[in-house]
């Protein structure tokens, strides 16, 4: 059995060829499309985090909204830019939502990709401290939030204070039991995904990874999650960790599957530059027929090392077709490679 869940951008553009022309478009279609998500038996519904860009950006308001609306599914990021974050600050955000939720956020964070501004974060009022540059400031961010999360009060209470307070240190409100471990990493190298298993956070990885062995996409990425695994059991964590990995998959099971994704220009890994010292290798799109698609995605390493996929879906298509994509994934495609 494998979860499978979505991953939207939350993408919008005034076009009129677009189902999302407005950020409330956007919202809005995200929390309908979580609730179809979880009526069809899919296991999550994730979202990507983008700033300055007409994209998603502020989840926490969100999965909140979602966690409202929903009993089952879980409820996700993949992933949040924490170079842009106040750890303490977004550990209540969290914990409220995750009440809210009942227990049910899984949150994504990461050091974050290419930035639709130029140091973006600086005008969130973040800067690396001395020594530090960006990566080392979004781990330094990852590293209060996991520690804040435990619980544990840090904060000298005020003698008089306005409200009575409990005795002790005093710690971020409201928290919430067992997100911690609800945290992930989404990792772009092998190094990072072992950084996160030491720190016992789950690990996400994506379509796009450091191009470390010039290997094919998916046998890196399954590499990388042997790394993380190894990394972790010699941390000696209690508990066994969870690896995600996204993919666009479109199973083509009508004439208007076939004119959307039909096109077959997607099978290949794909190389590039994300920034002027990172080789980055971009993982394949799948899209064909059923029958072929069991046989494509049978051959994907990483997924078979993963226990969770994360299914890209294109949001700008409306909630009804992205509907129809998750149900044709769970009906035609994942009984036969067992993963339902």
């Amino acid at each position: 059995m494998k979860k499978i869940g979505i991953l939207s951008f939350g993408h919008w553009t005034p076009s009129p060829q677009s189902q999302t022309r407005s950020a409330s478009d956007a919202l809005l279609q995200s929390i309908d499309l979580a609730v179809a998500a979880e009526e069809l038996g899919a296991d999550g519904a994730y979202f990507r985090v983008h700033h300055f860009a007409r994209q998603l950006a502020s989840p926490f308001p969100l999965l909140a909204a979602i966690g409202a609306r929903t009993k089952r599914i879980e409820i996700g990021t993949a992933v949040i830019d924490m170079r842009y974050e106040n750890p303490l600050y977004m550990a209540e955000d969290a914990g409220a939502a995750d009440l809210i939720a009942g227990g049910r956020l899984q949150l994504g964070i990461s050091r974050g990709s290419p930035e639709q501004v130029i140091d973006g974060w600086r005008y969130f009022g973040y800067a690396p401290a001395e020594g530090e540059n960006e990566s080392d400031m979004a781990r330094r961010h990852a590293e209060v939030l996991l520690d804040v999360l435990r619980g544990e009060g840090f904060a000298e209470p005020n003698p008089r204070p306005m409200f009575p307070n409990p005795p002790g240190l005093l710690r971020v409100e409201p928290h919430s039991e067992g997100l911690r471990s609800r945290i992930w990493w989404g990792a772009g190298s092998n190094a990072t995904a072992v950084w996160a298993a030491k720190l016992g956070m789950n690990l996400q990885s994506s379509t796009l990874k450091d191009d470390e062995t010039g290997l094919p996409f998916h046998i890196q990425q399954a590499d990388q999650i042997r790394d993380f695994r190894e990394a972790w059991k010699a941390a000696g964590h209690e508990r066994e960790p969870r690896v995600s990995v996204s993919r666009s998959i479109f199973a083509l099971v009508n004439d208007r599957d076939r004119a959307f994704f039909g096109y077959g220009n997607q099978n290949e890994d794909k190389i590039g530059f994300i920034d002027e010292k990172t080789r980055a290798i971009f993982g394949r799109s799948y899209a064909a027929e059923p029958d072929v698609l069991i046989r494509q995605l049978a051959r994907d390493e990483a997924i078979a090392e993963a226990d969770t996929l994360l299914l890209t879906v294109p949001n700008q298509l409306g909630v009804d077709y992205n509907a129809h994509v998750i149900e044709s994934i769970l009906t035609h495609v994942a009984p036969a490679l067992g993963w339902r």
